[in-house]
């Protein structure tokens, strides 16, 4: 089961969900804003009018007063009145502190030219005002807003994503180095049992050969429950010579697998002394290996080259098998990524933790491509001298 493929797939969808919340929350902003504007262009008509009224009709006195309530009503649109000639007569709803400023005025007309078509009172005779005026400053937050609330639901989800993963990542943590404990001292006393009993065989039926087969077994088991019960904690790290180890991996895969597998390791003639955990760097050869047996179904090459440089040993494991496109180099290493039908998607997760958490290397793919194969790199830093 791809676990890995699922998650995916979830975390798209509640994607998709969220950008389809904010479109449709956009779309209805936007709707609401076009009204607004509507709305306060037919209110400065109004107050046009008004102005129209009383300007031409100076002498009616008291019925006038509607009229002036109108013009007096607009406490939130910016106007600027004009005549003719765009030399400005009178403005109202700016900053009361500058109003008295002409040069201020005449920026702020020259900004409202370029955004909404003023409105022209014509009183006849080629007389004419025209009427400036921009968006309120309430309509100006409401066309904003939406952008605003997205970024910060926006940023709301990503600090909730990145403390949950956290604390679900600490947790499955701590159930898997509980299960790993746990099946190392499971383990552990059925091991010695076994290796008491072979050790009696040994003794006494030394004609048996399939007594040593048994005794590289039981010896392999130990080192699994090692492996396990290093999980979790802080393994030790001395210098060793990954020649060695890597020859010893191999041997034990070799004599366990398919004979259509070849198995090369290309002849260094020295030690390669680097500081590592042997139990565990053995674990990883071991799962690329099975991974690169599984690649290849049970036939082909397996090929690993060491070179050496001055401050860093480089191990390149490559193979015949079916290969992966690129997308993939980096999935491989995730937790529940499996190509297989059974897998579990561990082993190269498990190596890269290896590697890079404990040994402060590199691990990744080299080159892949399908039908030719995988080359998968490790790079480890040697001791200091």
């Amino acid at each position: 089961m791809n676990f890995y493929t699922h998650k995916t797939l979830w975390k798209m969808i509640l994607l998709a969900l969220a950008a389809a919340i904010g479109f449709t929350s956009l779309l209805y902003t936007n709707s609401l804003v076009k009204k607004l504007k509507a709305e306060e262009r037919k209110k400065v008509e109004l107050w046009a009018r008004a102005t129209r009224q009383i300007i031409s009709s100076p002498e009616q006195g008291k019925n006038l007063d509607f009229v002036y309530s109108i013009t007096e009503d607009n406490t939130t649109v910016p106007v600027i009145l004009t005549d003719g000639n765009d030399s400005i007569i009178s403005a109202v709803n700016f900053d009361h502190s500058r109003t008295g400023d002409r040069k201020y005025l005449r920026t702020r007309l020259e900004k409202m030219k370029g955004k909404t078509e003023p409105i022209v009172i014509d009183f006849g005779d080629g007389y004419i005002n025209r009427i400036y005026y921009r968006d309120s400053t309430i309509l100006t937050k409401l066309i904003y807003y939406p952008y605003v609330q997205l970024s910060v639901i926006i940023m709301f989800i990503l600090v909730s994503y990145v403390a949950f993963s956290s604390s679900r990542k600490a947790e499955q943590n701590q159930v898997w180095v509980g299960m790993s404990k746990e099946t190392a001292h499971q383990l552990g006393t059925p091991t010695s049992s076994l290796a008491g009993w072979v050790e009696i065989l040994q003794m006494k039926h030394p004609e048996v050969g399939l007594a040593a087969e048994m005794a590289r077994d039981v010896a392999r088991l130990e080192k699994v429950t090692e492996r396990f019960s290093k999980i979790g904690a802080r393994p030790d790290i001395a210098g060793e010579d990954i020649i060695a180890i890597i020859q010893q991996t191999i041997e034990y895969l070799r004599s366990r697998s398919s004979s259509k597998m070849t198995f090369t390791l290309d002849p260094v003639d020295h030690s390669i002394i680097v500081p590592v955990n042997a139990a565990l760097f053995s674990w990883v050869i071991e799962n690329i290996c099975k991974n690169a047996i599984d690649a290849t179904e049970g036939t082909g090459m397996i090929t690993l080259k060491i070179i050496e440089a001055a401050d860093h040993a480089v191990i390149d494991v490559s193979d015949t098998g079916k290969g992966m496109p690129k997308s993939s180099f980096k999935k491989i290493f995730r937790p529940g990524f499996t190509t297989k039908e059974r897998g579990w998607g561990l082993g190269l997760s498990l190596a890269k933790r290896i590697i890079e958490e404990y040994h402060n290397g590199r691990i990744f793919v080299r080159y892949s491509e399908p039908g030719r194969g995988t080359c998968i790199r490790i790079v480890l830093k040697k001791l200091a001298r």
